[in-house]
């Protein structure tokens, strides 16, 4: 019956009926719930989805779920496409330090930081806002949307999360002599250069035959969780990877941990993971409900994705995923235990409930 169920169309899965009693979405799905959210002390919402950490060699540590379903892993997967920026003598060509590497790696909030180093980064290669292609979009942070529009402004591509990916990723089109109009073609020798790279890291052709088109303009390729989460392992030990991309990957990782803000924000999960443990973890949010994280310790790396494409329960999946691994040290692990427990508040900012992992992430 799940088989049946699966092959169905899915507007009309919903109401399909089996031995004459109705089946509501999802009911035979194969993955177990991650999330639930209460309201007072009863489950008002769940959240369904996988995991799975794996080492450096690929060996499953943990699997929840279906961990082989090809799921899209967006800007989760940006410090992976970060590479070329240093492996083809960019990032030093430009003297970036560890900012501008995690703005490279980043989806940032559009506070004044972010937009202002993104603009320098481009300024480095000769460039300004107008070579971008990423699209623009206010800013993710309150107060930062606020501030310009108060000020009488409008966002421009420098605002767009992934303006310093962008960023990262004109820098090596000038550095290496690459016209760099219609960077984020599918066709343009960069991002030719972007799928091969990610494939080396991951396991997993980069093809056009799994792509589609990301938020930003630019091609993003649908792979197991199991694969993203053996990239991030890769990225972290170096094995599976020839020296000098381990290098790379360690560079990219460190600067990261080393300037949470400047891979997500302030008040941000991607910035308050790595806060809780500076140095210790790595996490890296993309759309969608997906999650990719690492342990550089254990050489572990981590995806996850909720298939109903929420962030909020993606945030308490992965929160609670790392503080398993955090149980022996009190002070990181009572930081990400409570990011495990977010409350759910009223429209007075009254907590009223809260959400929290389910028994599959226990």
């Amino acid at each position: 019956m799940r088989q049946l169920w699966k092959s169905l169309p899915v507007e009309m899965r919903a109401t399909t009926t089996c031995a004459g009693r109705h089946l509501q979405l999802g009911e035979f799905m194969t993955n177990p719930v991650l999330v639930e959210v209460l309201r007072g002390d009863i489950v008002e919402s769940v959240h369904r989805g996988a995991a799975v950490i794996v080492d450096g060699d690929g060996k499953l540590v943990r699997e929840i779920g279906d961990i082989g379903m090809p799921v899209f892993p967006r800007s989760a997967v940006k410090a992976i496409q970060a590479l070329p920026l240093i492996e083809t003598g960019a990032a030093d060509a430009y003297g970036f330090g560890d900012r501008e590497l995690a703005l490279a790696c980043a989806s940032h909030s559009g506070e004044a930081r972010h937009v202002e180093l993104a603009g320098a980064m481009l300024a480095r290669a000769g460039l300004d806002e107008t070579a971008l292609e990423c699209g623009s979009h206010w800013p993710s942070n309150h107060d930062a949307t606020v501030a310009l529009a108060r000020a009488g402004g409008s966002p421009n591509q420098l605002h767009n999360n992934c303006s310093g990916k962008h960023a990262g990723f004109l820098c090596v089109c000038c550095h290496q002599k690459i016209g760099h109009r219609g960077y984020v073609q599918f066709a343009h020798p960069f991002q030719q250069l972007v799928a091969e790279t990610m494939e080396q890291v991951t396991g997993v052709r980069h093809g056009l035959e799994n792509s589609a088109t990301d938020g930003c303009s630019i091609p993003t390729y649908a792979a197991p969780l199991k694969s993203l989460a053996l990239g991030f392992a890769r990225m972290v030990s170096g094995n599976g990877l020839a020296p000098e991309r381990a290098k790379a990957a360690k560079r990219l990782m460190s600067a990261c941990m080393a300037e949470p803000f400047y891979v997500a924000g302030a008040a941000r999960v991607c910035t308050q993971l790595m806060e809780a443990a500076p140095g210790r973890i790595f996490a890296k949010v993309g759309a969608e409900g997906v999650y990719c994280a690492a342990i550089p310790e254990l050489g572990f790396g981590i995806a996850l994705k909720c298939e109903d494409g929420a962030a909020r329960a993606a945030e308490v999946a992965v929160s609670s995923i790392l503080a398993g691994f955090f149980a022996n040290d009190e002070a990181v692990f009572a930081k990400l235990t409570a990011l495990c427990r977010p409350s759910v508040e009223n429209r007075k900012g009254e907590p009223v409930g809260v959400m929290r992992p389910a028994s599959a992430l226990a």
